[in-house]
């Protein structure tokens, strides 16, 4: 079998003379000479890396967990082949840990004058923006004893969106909706409903539904029908401050607070609902308005990618004086924020009648499920002081829930996974109240 490249050259240098590796000025330079030659010509035949051409296409945004493909086009101008092996470098949290290795790493071979295209897969671990960072491309030579290295920038930015692990939740929602539009004879009359039409009284109907004057006109009782009203405004304000930095498993409590907005949201803008985002904690780190109910969805998740936790303490005046330039006339906000008894006494109580004299306001707060395992907790000395320590936390929520909901707020307070249908539920219970 005939050997090639660098087998072929060790293989010649293998069948010199024994007598040519005696240690002298002579032997050395008969036996490093060849060598020397070889890598020269190596050298000269790797295709020059600094004159190839990068572009990037692809993939531009990605929901968290899923994969993104960014195709690379390296476009080679030289009259010599390259052969090469490139690294496409992206942030550690662009790949699931242990894959960026594998997954940034590529083998390519592009004749001369023409183009090829390798393509990378993302898979992220965190939201926000991924920016490529740098191409490295190591060219080799025919023999493969010598290359060329060099780095080009080709730019590119994948954003990764919030997941929406609750829109499993949706079809359940929108079909209570519906039957809570065809409901209407059931629901209590108030504000915040619409008189939709007149049918014939039945028993089990409420009797303050009785129209009076219609059932005078005719031979049998008629009772009037309601349906919810369309087109509220619904603000959904988002805690970015310290506690929304506090993990909940695996994640931050601001992820599911999140995500349970976007429930929200989907089901709102369904229900004929504008919705509107801020996101706050001493300065605005997010708006949201006036987007059409086609728009509102993706507008939220694009705004709320990139949104993280800050370290410092949430300016409940400055958020209540926010939210009320927001929403100037009467809408439901929704607060997801902590049920602490600090920020809620000590920040939000205090400026919480100018929310409620002229908005319906509900609170949300993401529950940690470790602390109700800890209440259950028995059998040695530890135990029972971690049970006797949750059982004072979970006391001092309720309690603080209780404060608010003396002050007319509406109060959910659930687990990450169970967040999202709760605060959709309080939303669809508001609409058969009455109260939006």
């Amino acid at each position: 079998m005939a050997l090639t490249g660098r087998a072929a050259l060790l293989a010649a240098l293998g069948s010199l003379p024994v007598g040519i590796w005696e240690p002298s000025w002579t032997g050395i330079l008969a036996v490093n000479a060849p060598l020397a030659v070889a890598c020269a010509c190596d050298f000269a035949l790797a295709a020059p890396v600094r004159r190839l051409g990068l572009t990037r296409s692809g993939d531009a945004s990605v929901r968290l967990g899923d994969t993104a493909d960014v195709t690379l086009t390296i476009t080679n101008p030289s009259r010599r082949p390259l052969r090469a092996r490139l690294r496409d470098a992206w942030p550690p949290s662009s790949w699931q840990p242990g894959t960026e290795t594998t997954a940034s790493r590529h083998r390519l071979t592009v004749p001369p004058g023409e183009r090829r295209r390798m393509t990378t897969r993302l898979r992220p671990t965190r939201r926000g923006d991924r920016q490529a960072d740098r191409v490295t491309i190591r060219s080799y030579g025919p023999l493969g004893l010598f290359s060329r290295q060099g780095t080009h920038k080709a730019p590119w930015t994948v954003r990764v969106l919030p997941p929406f692990t609750s829109r499993k939740h949706l079809p359940s929602k929108l079909a209570r909706l519906r039957e809570l539009d065809g409901r209407t004879s059931l629901l209590t009359r108030g504000e915040g409903t619409e008189f939709d039409s007149l049918r014939e009284y039945v028993p089990g109907d409420d009797t303050r539904s009785i129209d009076w004057r219609a059932t005078a006109r005719q031979t049998t009782v008629a009772v009037r029908t309601w349906r919810p009203e369309r087109d509220r405004h619904i603000l959904l304000v988002l805690d970015t401050g310290r506690t929304s930095a506090g993990r909940v498993g695996d994640a931050p409590r601001l992820d599911a607070s999140m995500d349970a907005a976007l429930l929200l949201a989907a089901l709102a803008s369904r229900a004929g609902d504008r919705v509107d985002l801020l996101a706050y904690d001493r300065k605005v780190r997010a708006l949201v308005q006036g987007r059409t109910a086609g728009d509102v969805l993706p507008a939220l998740v694009n705004a709320m990618a990139t949104l993280e936790p800050e370290l410092i303490e949430t300016d409940a005046r400055g958020l209540t004086a926010t939210a009320l330039r927001t929403s100037p006339r009467r809408s439901l906000i929704v607060l997801l924020t902590t049920l602490d008894a600090a920020p809620i006494e000590e920040g939000l109580l205090p400026v919480l009648a100018q929310l409620t004299q002229r908005h319906t306001v509900l609170v949300a707060s993401v529950a940690d499920p470790h602390v109700t395992e800890m209440a259950k907790a028995r059998g040695h000395v530890e135990a029972v002081y971690e049970a006797a320590a949750a059982a004072q936390a979970q006391s001092e929520r309720h309690r603080t829930a209780e404060q608010l909901r003396r002050h007319g707020v509406t109060v959910v307070d659930a687990t990450p996974d169970d967040l999202a249908p709760a605060l959709a539920d309080a939303y669809l219970a508001l609409k058969a109240a009455g109260r939006l």
